[in-house]
């Protein structure tokens, strides 16, 4: 999870004034030094938005604990599976941006509410879906939903606290955020033992009920002609057709092969990737200004953010397949195994940032990448022994992404300009989410092709010995005549798909060495 905020500016965009309980506008703006107004709803509008934030993350991080059990459940394809997950990170990354300047066009009070609303529905249809595709259409509009409410958090943060309290009011959102991320796994793995698959996404509901509740009763509505531009919705419309083409196709080949169909959704994809960036450059207002990727350093950093985040989506996508069916944990074990990754970079990040202020981003980047691929490898390697083949590379897994997360932020930040740092947070946010998006249907293809091939070797041509379709990661039961040769399959392909994930880590620490100065300049003032 990459957050990052600015005193003047939301993550996503630029924030309004700050509103008076009456309705009026305040009369300067909080990076005058002035307090906004009702003090005593302050805590209220920080739980609203730390609730609202938290389910979006939470979701991230639950449903692929999820994934092997609704997979048996619905009889779902590896195809299926993985539209799980990149349906809901598709339009969440694509959109992200869309989403904070909407606050900013038509009010971050209304567009909060609306994606609360629009996340608690779709989080209710996904409960009761029947099948796999009906589940896939409902966290796609479940990623709408989070692309409209997670923009809003920090921007709400930032025009309801005066400057003096803004920094510790996003510190406590922030370590809120990373320790119910950490907390997601664990606690969704005992609601799935104890009930079923079903509901980690009912648990959503109340939750957004309490949001609404204290939204509307504690964060008054922004005053009409307090409006910033329209957002581009070409530019948004574009991203989503050049990822979701790219995604689609690549997913469509995985299960299917290579028709003429899937090859044009992909052509499609494609074409839109230079009409995004021709959109983006020549518009008033562009969701992403292409003049930021000139400077050296934003660009390492960010193509850091797309290694690194893609290498740790992809073994998160992976690993329950591989605890789950082979090795039978329960999705509870499986939640317990995964705590320490969030503990870890919940109490560390914030010490290697200051490590990193003391001698540059770069050593600390390098090394945590380096780390991160260390961990991955060894988890490629599938040791039976469960303290050093899987315990113990979470743990340095975990670690290595402590040392990454708060320098590759700052430095995100410190090499865009003071007056885009807002949109230069939204760019990163969108990297990470974009990048683990990709690397799942990438390594997802390779590992398909990968078990595919393997069957084929000994005949099975997908199929087991009973006539049943083998989808790669749902294993037959222990002791069935099919299970050795579908595991040993599954086994290399697994091998195969996290050692991909382990390249990426370490292009990420190759950028971090060749590609960032030997120290993080100051951050670029305006030319104003």
């Amino acid at each position: 999870m990459t957050v990052t905020n600015s005193p003047q500016q939301g993550a996503y965009g630029s924030y309004h004034r700050p509103i008076c309980p009456e309705g009026r506008s305040a009369r300067t703006t909080p990076s005058s030094g002035s307090e906004p107004c009702v003090k005593e709803n302050r805590p209220f509008v920080l739980a609203a938005t730390i609730l609202g934030s938290a389910m979006a993350f939470i979701d991230g991080t639950v449903v692929t604990i999820a994934l092997p059990v609704l997979q048996s459940d619905l009889g779902a394809s590896f195809e299926e599976v993985q539209w799980v997950v990149n349906a809901y990170a598709l339009f969440l990354g694509t959109l992200i941006l869309i989403g904070g300047a909407a606050g900013d066009a038509y009010g971050q009070r209304r567009i909060f509410i609306l994606g609360v609303n629009v996340f608690a529905l779709a989080s209710v249809f996904c409960a009761v879906a029947p099948s796999g595709g009906a589940l896939i259409a409902a966290r796609a509009v479940q990623g709408i939903g989070a692309a409209l409410m997670v923009p809003q958090s920090l921007a709400l943060l930032a025009t309801h606290f005066p400057e003096g309290e803004r920094g510790r009011a996003i510190g406590i959102w922030a370590g809120a955020s990373a320790l119910t991320t950490a907390l997601g796994p664990p606690i969704g793995g005992l609601m799935i033992d104890w009930f079923d698959w079903r509901s980690v996404f009912w648990i959503n509901f109340p939750a957004a009920l309490i949001v609404l509740y204290l939204t509307h009763r504690f964060i008054p509505e922004e005053p009409d002609g307090q409006v910033a531009a329209r957002p581009d919705w070409l530019g948004g419309a574009l991203a989503l057709i050049a990822f979701g083409g790219l995604t689609a196709g690549l997913t469509w080949i995985a299960d299917n092969g290579a028709s003429l169909f899937t090859l044009l959704v992909i052509l499609a994809g494609l074409c839109a990737f230079p009409l995004f960036w021709l959109r983006e450059r020549y518009h008033h207002q562009p969701l992403v200004p292409v003049d930021l990727f000139k400077d050296r350093t934003f660009l390492a950093a960010n193509m850091m953010t797309v290694f690194l985040y893609g290498a740790l989506a992809a073994v998160l996508f992976l690993l329950p397949f591989e605890l789950i069916e082979r090795r039978q944990f329960s999705p509870s074990e499986v939640g317990a195994a995964l705590l320490p990754f969030g503990l870890i970079i919940g109490v560390f990040s914030r010490r290697a940032g200051r490590w990193s202020e003391e001698i540059g981003p770069r050593l600390p980047l390098a090394f945590g990448s380096i780390t991160v691929a260390a961990a991955t490898a060894l988890l490629a390697l599938a040791l039976e022994n469960f303290w050093i083949g899987i315990f113990g590379p979470i743990v340095l897994m975990s670690a290595g992404m402590a040392l990454v997360v708060s320098p590759l932020t700052t430095t995100v930040m410190n090499a865009a300009p003071m007056s885009q740092s807002g949109v230069a947070s939204g760019i990163n946010n969108a990297a990470s989410r974009l990048a683990g998006l990709l690397a799942i249907v990438l390594v997802g293809l390779i590992a398909s092709y990968i078990f595919a091939n393997e069957l084929s070797l000994v005949g099975l041509d997908g199929e087991t010995f009973s006539g049943a379709p083998v989808h790669m990661g749902d294993l037959p039961p222990v002791g069935s005549a099919a299970r050795s040769v579908i595991e040993i399959a599954f086994g290399r392909a697994y091998a195969v798909g996290v050692t991909l994930a382990s390249f990426m880590a370490l292009l990420s620490a190759l950028i971090a060495l060749y590609g960032l100065p030997r120290r993080d300049a100051a951050p670029i003032e305006d030319n104003q």
